[in-house]
């Protein structure tokens, strides 16, 4: 069988939240998330985000968090504006506008958006009340292309949305990864003061499953439970979600597993580097995308899997490697060896 590098979410999850599953499995709970491990685990993520105004909700995956907080925000008439890489644009089959709400997609900056790209848009919307009106900005943290926003860039992004009355909301599939990236100078409870709602990724970061919904806004507190329920995201064993989010946070279980990651990731960029190789990204967390020539790409897709994620030209094509938690220190070194033996 080959070794995966396709994703951060081939393994199951860490081994100290199947034991707290398997110790509480047979305790009585309260059903649809108002059972105790859920109740702790949401005041906890309030606690360290110091923010007594938010609101924690857990919901199963990514692209269920993303619809069901995005479709809640908006009135009819109103879109949401992503990078034109933003997963509610490239990859989630249409989920956003399945509600009835359009993407409109905006230039990016290594997969960032700025106020100036957001503006583009603005610009291109002027026709009222014929055209839609944008409302939410819609931003990943890490990006699709595994680079980062920094604490100033958060801000100046959120301001300028305050400004233009616009939400800010953050895709969190891989906020571990970009808190704990080398480069970055983001701090959690920044996310707090910056975004009016995000989501902290589990499922990618050690998780079973799960993510967890913190909206920040009062504003969008307002009939969110409704809308949870209305799009099939309630669980009525919410025990599962809270557990999970409990054992990542009690501690710093959910930061620590990131840096891992990361790091396995920077032990196989330097290879590649070492090699000669350029990068299609310059990343700052657990993806990579090396340019290889496709006849290499054909070697190392022997004894791995990963996705080829761009075809450059005739000759090379840009593939992605990710990184886990759970990553084996055999198999990093397998795969370095045979990077190496590339040359």
């Amino acid at each position: 069988m080959k070794i995966s590098f396709k994703n951060d979410y081939s393994e199951g999850c860490h081994p100290k939240i199947l034991e707290a599953l398997m110790a509480t499995n047979l305790e009585q709970q309260d059903g649809y998330g108002l059972d105790e491990y859920s109740l702790k685990a949401k005041q906890i993520i309030v606690d360290k985000l110091q923010s007594p105004a938010s609101k924690v909700f857990f919901v199963s995956g990514g692209t269920q968090a993303n619809l069901v907080a995005i479709s809640s925000f908006l009135k009819p008439y109103q879109s949401v504006i992503s990078a034109e890489t933003g997963h509610i644009f490239d990859n989630e089959t249409g989920a956003i506008e399945a509600t009835g709400h359009k993407v409109n997609p905006a230039r990016s900056v290594n997969g960032k958006l700025t106020k100036e790209t957001v503006q583009e848009v603005l610009d291109a919307h002027q026709i009222i009340p014929h055209q839609l009106m944008p409302k939410v900005v819609y931003i990943s943290n890490a990006t699709e292309i595994g680079t980062v926003y920094n604490a100033s860039e958060l801000k100046e992004l959120y301001e300028y949305c305050q400004s233009k009355h616009l939400y800010l909301y953050m895709d969190g599939a891989r906020l571990g990864q970009a808190i704990m990236s080398a480069s970055n100078d983001l701090k959690f409870d920044d996310l707090a003061k910056y975004t009016d709602a995000f989501y902290l990724g589990a499922t990618k970061n050690g998780g079973l499953i799960g993510e967890a919904i913190v909206i920040n806004n009062p504003a969008l507190h307002e009939g969110f439970d409704f809308v949870l329920k209305q799009k099939g995201a309630l669980l009525s064993k919410g025990r599962l979600l809270g557990l999970q989010f409990l054992t990542l946070f009690e501690g710093d279980l959910f930061f620590e597993l990131a840096k891992v990651a990361n790091d396995h990731a920077r032990m196989i960029s330097k290879a590649f580097k070492e090699n000669g190789c350029k990068f299609w990204a310059e990343t700052q967390s657990n993806q990579i995308f090396p340019i290889l020539d496709n006849d290499k790409i054909e070697v190392l897709a022997k004894d791995f899997d990963f996705y080829v994620w761009r075809k450059l030209d005739n000759d090379q094509s840009a593939i992605r490697i990710i990184t886990s938690w759970a990553t084996k220190e055999e198999n990093l070194e397998k795969f370095v060896v045979k990077v190496n033996e590339l040359k």
